[in-house]
């Protein structure tokens, strides 16, 4: 079997006998005349009628006299079929011998277009009788096999243009993903939300808790960060601006670790409604899991992570205090750091930092495995949810929801803190834990205490992002990215 380097010097041999017969190897223009697609809906209406089409050679069979090609141009597999006894030419050049040119220079990987009439051969196979054909794009490196494709994880996504390529289902499930957002948006729209675009470069991160990835903006020699929610302390000024409803679907950025849930750069959805309470917006954020469902996959009934739930059944109501209670036996209002530290080191659970926010939420996580769900989790206490309203009848809790999913959270609500002098407190408690190491802990924003003081409506907000999608396509999320970071190889 002929090395990687001898089979690419073959192929520059082929485009050099293209370029001294002549003929540009990449041409700038195609003189296509239908996608493979409109000739596959279209076959009867076409037949016996002279086309162009062009694509990727993706498989060739026969020999001597025959060639059975198959060539793919991102809309479908089309075949054509290319004789000896056509007379088969160049384009543009009727004295070229087509056919023994093409056996000569053309390979798997080629972009070519041809010319012909349809035709559908003795197996029934739908197919283009080739009279003519020209060299679109000429290939350096072979392609991989289409049928054992790339097997490596790390090549694969190295090389995902391949991945993608070759195959089908990881190529489809980007189509899925589109219909996902769009299925998003048109169902905010349809409800009278405003799409806005808020900064991705902040001086502080707020909106959710996580370390941010950090930079230097030169211009005004300031230190700033990539944001890690979409949004969310802007949509809010938005309310106070007079809007009220706006959402925003855009990429966030955490220096986190890696999982099969967890990246660093992945795409969020986050919209605000004034004036909505948070039971309608259970109401409206089930509506549109469902929609969803329904609309990109055509169910609402779902196995991942080991979980099977169904998004048409009852959402079940579970309490954030008395759910850690039951598995646990920590009361996470009542118990001691001490008791809570403990009880983590018995259930062998990791976690980072020994302030009780950090071990409030690591019990929690322990215990939202367990949990199929659909369901809203709710009554988180203060200290977890620095941006909520206070519930009415607790003031250790507060007025929001998270959706569990198989075992993890897939969207986060909250009844809107908008009292400014609550709001600055909390603030303050975030910036002692900060200070004493904890780089997750929310940056506090003076400017937006500023605007809550001015005055911002009753407000309901939401958000989710692509781990949903991965959730129900049942794939790591790395998988539902098209390019994912990679390390950059070792010379």
């Amino acid at each position: 079997m002929a090395s990687p380097e001898e089979l690419r010097a073959n192929r520059l041999e082929k485009r050099n006998k293209l370029e001294l017969a002549g003929i540009n190897p990449y041409p700038s223009e195609s003189k296509r005349t239908h996608e493979l697609s409109e000739v596959m809906d279209n076959f009867d209406t076409l037949f016996d009628k002279e086309i162009i089409i062009s694509g990727r050679v993706m498989s060739q069979r026969g020999q001597g006299a025959i060639l059975f090609v198959d060539i793919f141009d991102g809309t479908s597999k089309f075949q054509i079929v290319l004789k000896k006894d056509n007379n088969i030419v160049y384009f543009d050049n009727d004295e070229q011998d087509g056919f023994s040119l093409f056996k000569d220079v053309a390979d798997l990987g080629d972009f070519i277009e041809v010319r012909g009439k349809l035709f559908i051969t003795k197996t029934e196979q739908k197919s283009l009788d080739v009279s003519a054909w020209r060299m679109l794009t000429k290939s350096i490196m072979p392609i991989p096999d289409s049928f054992y494709g790339l097997k490596d994880e790390d090549e694969r996504f190295r090389k995902r243009y391949l991945d993608l390529l070759l195959n089908d289902e990881a190529r489809d499930i980007f189509y899925k993903k589109a219909k996902f957002w769009q299925t998003v948006r048109n169902f905010l729209l349809e409800k009278r939300f405003l799409e806005v675009e808020t900064p991705t470069l902040e001086v502080t991160t707020g909106g959710a808790e996580a370390r941010p990835f950090s930079t230097h903006h030169n211009d005004f020699d300031l230190d700033v960060h990539l944001r890690i929610s979409v949004g969310e302390l802007w949509q809010k000024r938005l309310m106070a601006a007079g809007y009220p409803r706006t959402f925003e679907i855009g990429r966030v950025y955490r220096n986190e670790g890696s999982s099969s849930e967890h990246v660093q750069e992945f795409t969020n959805m986050e919209f605000y409604a004034a004036f909505m309470n948070i039971e309608t917006g259970k109401d409206m954020v089930r509506d549109l899991y469902i929609k969803i469902a329904k609309d990109v996959f055509g169910r609402t009934n779902f196995e991942t992570r080991g979980h099977s739930f169904d998004l048409g059944s009852e959402w079940d109501e579970i309490d954030y205090v008395g759910e850690i209670l039951k598995q646990t036996g920590i009361d996470v209002l009542e118990s001691d750091e001490k008791e809570m530290e403990e009880k983590l080191k018995e259930l062998h659970v990791k976690f980072d930092g020994k302030n009780r926010e950090r071990m409030t939420d690591s019990l929690w996580k322990y215990c939202r495995k367990n949990i199929a769900g659909p369901a809203f989790l709710v009554n988180h206490p203060k200290l977890v949810a620095p941006l909520s309203k206070e519930h009415p009848e607790d003031s250790r809790k507060t007025e929001m929801f998270q959706v569990i999913i198989a075992g993890s959270e897939i969207g986060r609500a909250h009844s809107e803190l908008n009292d400014a002098v609550d709001q600055k407190e909390r603030f303050d408690e975030q910036n002692r834990l900060l200070k004493e190491g904890d780089d997750e802990a929310m940056m506090p924003d003076h400017e937006f205490v500023e605007m809550l003081e001015y005055g911002m409506p009753p407000t309901f907000g939401f958000g989710f992002g692509e781990r949903f999608f991965a959730f129900l396509a049942d794939k790591p999320i790395r998988e539902i990215q098209m390019f994912p970071l990679m390390k950059p190889r070792l010379e």
